[in-house]
């Protein structure tokens, strides 16, 4: 089945973007793991929709309602089983199928038979992201009680970029403050750029990408495994899961293929008992599995398909060109929202290369 993911950790997210309600079932926990749901509700806030004209006007709550797998705070080692309803759903705006440009209403409509729920993209929507964030933030308690600390940051949005992380030396400290952030960014004056550059690609009826950058710290090396089940793999896989995504790069990625061996290679070093590199162009990652050094990766998101220009489509009804001007309330930029849920499938690849 497409919606389930893991090996050790197995992960199924259901429901539709306009359908009664959305949720995850994870199966593979831990039993005894105390759950703290102050943060899982901090996570879960950030992905939700605010009131600036950066995000979506859609408004759900996210109030999570535990089924299964949870007693007296703690789980039971048994799937673990939440759902969300959804409340704040337009039936007016999807009275017919339309294929939108950049949205997966054709190849939905052609792998189903005409047959999927295209409203709001159904199983296809980013509103899927929400049950997600929920099994990552589970995650990342579990893997935080283990020393491992995941964070993330908007690096880029169109021209615009932030400063890179400083590869070799993140704190814990400053991961973690910036994993609490709802616009995360490491210049503070270039949130500023980028979110006037959003607003003003909003006011043209337009959308922009953007990429996240993510650090994860606490990886001992030798987790992972090389050929088929490395550590690039086991994390791609998940981030692939995340509506809008389109490619992702591991240290200095698509970089070093402009780079000699002698300026990508990282030397090693012996420094307080521990074996570590001076540079980390590999990011923590060599032959699929980990170094010890913080695990660095990127992550593009196309710009928001949902746009009001006018666009031109087919009739799945006639074959007949037609005109569109996607109506609705939309995301003028999918990572604004975008960093919980990258350090979210992280979180829950991770949990399920280690916890076992």
């Amino acid at each position: 089945m497409s919606s389930t993911w893991g090996n050790n950790i197995k992960l199924s997210i259901f429901g539709e973007s306009h359908g009664k309600a959305i949720g995850v079932v994870i199966d593979g926990l831990p039993p005894g793991e105390k759950i703290d749901f102050e943060d899982v509700e901090l996570h879960l806030k950030r992905r939700r929709p605010g009131s600036s004209g950066l995000m979506t006007e859609r408004n759900e709550c996210d109030t999570v309602e535990m089924v299964s797998g949870l007693l007296n705070g703690f789980t039971t080692g048994t799937p673990l089983c939440a759902v969300f309803s959804n409340s704040d759903v337009d039936k007016y705006a999807y009275k017919e199928l339309i294929f939108r440009p950049g949205h997966a209403d054709y190849t939905g409509y052609v792998r189903y038979k005409g047959f999927a729920d295209f409203r709001g993209g159904g199983h296809f929507s980013g509103r899927l992201t929400c049950p997600l964030v929920f099994a990552g933030a589970i995650c990342r308690q579990i893997l935080r009680k283990r020393g491992i600390i995941i964070g993330s940051h908007i690096i880029s949005v169109g021209d615009i970029n932030d400063e890179p992380f400083d590869s070799v030396r993140i704190s814990n400290e400053f991961l973690e403050n910036l994993s609490k952030e709802y616009f995360p960014v490491i210049n503070k004056n270039k949130k500023v750029q980028m979110q006037e550059k959003i607003l003003e690609v909003k006011s043209d009826s337009d959308s922009i990408g953007a990429v996240i950058e993510c650090a994860i710290l606490g990886i001992p090396a030798g987790i992972g495994n090389p050929i088929f089940d490395n550590i690039e793999s086991k994390i791609s896989g998940i981030i692939f899961a995340i509506p809008g995504v389109k490619g992702i790069e591991f240290g200095n990625g698509f970089d070093s293929s402009r780079m000699k061996g002698s300026q990508n290679n990282d030397e090693f070093t012996f420094e307080n008992g521990k074996i570590r590199t001076k540079t980390n162009n590999h990011g923590g990652i060599l032959g699929g599995i980990s170094s010890g050094m913080p695990i660095i990766f990127r992550v593009a998101f196309k710009p928001t398909p949902s746009i009001g220009k006018i666009q031109k489509t087919v009739s799945h009804k006639d074959n007949s060109q037609r005109e569109i001007s996607i109506k609705g309330r939309h995301d003028p930029c999918i990572a604004v929202r975008a960093a919980p849920v990258v350090e979210s499938a992280a979180a829950v690849a991770l949990t399920d290369l280690i916890v076992i």
